[in-house]
């Protein structure tokens, strides 16, 4: 698919082949956008229109869908001429758009260097192999020079666990080493927080605002396939090129000057040359009373060089008006952004994201034309929200939940859409996070319905509930659904489903082959979609005040939420 659907791509956005306007032709409801008719839309959720989305937002016109590149512009381009067609209204007052001000940093490994003394032996660390890195602090040069390495075991500070592993220590100035996952997770340790089962303290994300509280200089996650629940080449991919973040004055926590992963390998090499079994000292980090210890004299040094600027991205939202609450919304979110354009001599290089996330943007569509082609309107407004610089952390719901466009006490739910299977009908109908909120009450008879069963995901230690743009609404108190199609496959089984799944994580995932394939089996997605309609059309027809059930630690938010309306 390299360059066939150019013309087509851009025929869809622009109307002809041409040259992609300005950003701020998204601005107002009169313009050129609106859509040729390539293809014939249907008011149901329908498979042929949610190929025909994807197949376009994931074309190589679009260029991977960078934030701040020529594809974000075809991309804005194209959502709005879809919410025109839908006659949506604009959902940031009279702007179908949200700025969301981003500084890039693009790291220059040529002038930048790393490495690890230890035992008498000095080891660089070569990028991309051994290690990546980044900083967050938008300086183009930052060097941090024969630090201290301290292993930290998990890097969690949990009080309401009794588990601090930072306790006692002065790490400012130093290089915490951490492993990823929760305490108790390689041992399989089901009464350490949860089993394997991961909180918030397992991701990654956690670990390097925690390092950053603490004042370290730099924070060097372990990498290993079951901890992480992707290989390494997933890391290398996602840390390199242009990485964003939002600017100190939308987000003042606290940041690392360094902060990146080492591989496996490196690691042990690393406790090797302190005089130290990684081994064992990992099974140590899962026990309670675990201390944290020097790494011998093992020193880390790093100078990274990157190239820093200041620009914006955008949230894209609609509304479509309560007819009786307006001002109480259900929001549908997907992210719209994936990883671009990576260059380079690789014959592929464009990293074209069709199931992660053109799949999610492609439903959220086809749940608005659902919704407004139903009778009776909803009582209660429906907000769909496609955000940016998922891929770079989550920060464009971050931004939205900081400047709701509808005070997140007034949002009923939010419906998350992230990389939809494409495996064909099952059985199953997977809630990541089953049992966290009351919207599992309400997803459960549709799902009925349709001869499914709720089930929670395959591999809960690789925290998938923390990973996606719900989770910057749950952790306001939001209650969050994110759930899709199972691997229960109706005709083939679960063997079938499980061998599709794992292929498109060994293979696809976060790689350039990430592309629509028109062989795509999408009657389940059409089921999962139905359904997804099926929650929000309860809950904005209704009164219901979903909350997250007792005793989850989302619910204190709610509840002091909702206590002033």
């Amino acid at each position: 698919m390299r360059h066939a659907l150019l013309c087509v791509a851009i025929a869809l956005t622009l109307g002809a082949c041409g040259e992609a306007p300005k950003p701020e032709s998204t601005a107002s409801a009169g313009n050129s956008t609106t859509p040729a008719n390539e293809h014939r839309f249907s008011p149901r959720i329908a498979a042929a229109d949610f190929a025909a989305h994807v197949k376009v937002l994931s074309s190589d016109a679009f260029g991977g869908r960078a934030p701040g590149s020529q594809g974000e512009r075809l991309t804005g381009d194209y959502l709005v001429a879809q919410f025109q067609r839908l006659g949506l209204q604009p959902g940031n007052g009279d702007s179908w758009f949200q700025d969301v001000a981003m500084v890039e940093t693009t790291l220059d490994e040529s002038a930048s260097n790393a490495s690890i003394s230890a035992g008498g032996a000095s080891r660089q660390l070569e990028f991309g192999t051994a290690m990546v890195l980044a900083t967050r602090t938008g300086e183009p040069r930052v060097a941090v020079e024969a630090s201290e390495m301290v292993f930290v075991g998990y890097g969690v500070n949990a009080p309401e666990a009794g588990w601090n592993d930072y306790a006692g220590l002065d790490v400012r100035g130093k290089t915490v080493v951490i492993l990823v996952n929760d305490p108790g997770f390689h041992a399989g340790d089901e009464s350490l927080f949860s089993g394997r089962k991961m909180t918030y303290y397992g991701r990654w994300t956690y670990k390097f605002e925690e390092a950053a509280r603490q004042g370290a200089a730099a924070a060097l996650l372990v990498h290993d396939d079951a901890g992480a629940g992707y290989g390494w080449e997933v890391v290398r991919n996602s840390w390199s090129g242009t990485r964003y973040d939002l600017p100190p004055a939308t987000d003042p926590e606290p940041r690392l000057p360094v902060q990146g992963w080492l591989s496996a390998e490196v690691a042990t090499h690393l406790f090797a040359d302190a005089g130290l079994d990684f081994v064992a000292r990992r099974a140590a980090a899962g026990t309670r009373g675990f201390t944290a210890l020097d790494l011998g004299e093992a020193t880390f040094s790093a100078t990274l060089v990157s190239n820093i600027a200041s620009s914006s991205s955008r949230n894209f939202v609609a509304r479509l008006p309560g007819s009786e609450r307006p001002g109480e919304a259900i929001v549908y979110t997907a992210h719209w952004d994936h990883l671009g354009d990576h260059g380079g001599p690789a014959e592929d290089h464009v990293y074209n994201g069709a199931i992660d996330n053109a799949t999610g943007v492609a439903g959220v569509l086809e749940i608005a034309e659902a919704f407004t082609a139903q009778d009776p309107a909803p009582r209660r407004s429906v907000l769909f929200l496609l955000v940016t610089l998922e891929e770079s952390g989550l920060l464009g719901s971050q931004y939205y939940a900081a400047a709701p466009v509808v005070p997140l006490a007034d949002t009923v739910a939010v419906v998350n859409l992230d990389a939809m299977p494409v495996v064909g009908p099952t059985r199953d109908l997977v809630v990541i996070g089953l049992g966290n909120s009351e919207l599992d009450a309400v997803l459960r008879p549709i799902a009925e319905a349709q001869g499914r069963v709720l089930v929670e995901e395959e591999g809960i230690e690789k925290g998938f509930f923390f990973r996606s743009d719900h989770f910057n609404f749950a952790r306001h108190g939001v209650p969050a659904l994110y759930a899709k199609g199972g691997i229960d496959h109706v005709e083939r089984g679960a063997d079938y489903g499980r061998q599709v799944q794992a292929e498109y994580g060994r293979r696809h995932y976060h790689q350039p082959s990430d592309e629509f394939d028109p062989a795509w089996d999408l009657r389940g997605v059409v089921q999962d979609l139905q359904a997804l309609h099926g929650v929000g059309r309860e809950l904005a027809g209704g009164d219901a005040w979903p909350n997250y059930v007792a005793g989850n630690p989302f619910r204190v938010a709610r509840d002091a939420a909702r206590a002033g309306r």
